[in-house]
């Protein structure tokens, strides 16, 4: 169960990822949201939206592998 909730956890900032590509792409193809007033707010709008869900989607990665050893020294937790 506790696995089912970790991938749920992690497709939500993986679907907003996503769709922030599409928005970006579509900004490229001059392909107007009917929500977003503007093209350069709709590149702006999903360059967040990539790097919200990149960045969450990371972290939750690296601190999995700092909890089992598998970084590099320096990213190690220091023991006080």
């Amino acid at each position: 169960m506790q696995r089912i909730i970790a991938l749920i956890i992690l497709l939500i900032p993986g679907i907003i990822a996503v769709y922030g590509i599409k928005l970006m792409r579509d900004m490229v193809f001059n392909i107007a949201h009917p929500l977003i007033p503007s093209l350069t707010l709709q590149f702006i709008i999903g360059l967040l939206f990539f790097l919200i869900g990149l960045w969450f989607v990371a972290g939750f990665i690296f601190h999995r592998d700092r909890k089992r050893n598998n970084v590099q020294k320096r990213f190690q937790k220091r023991e006080k």
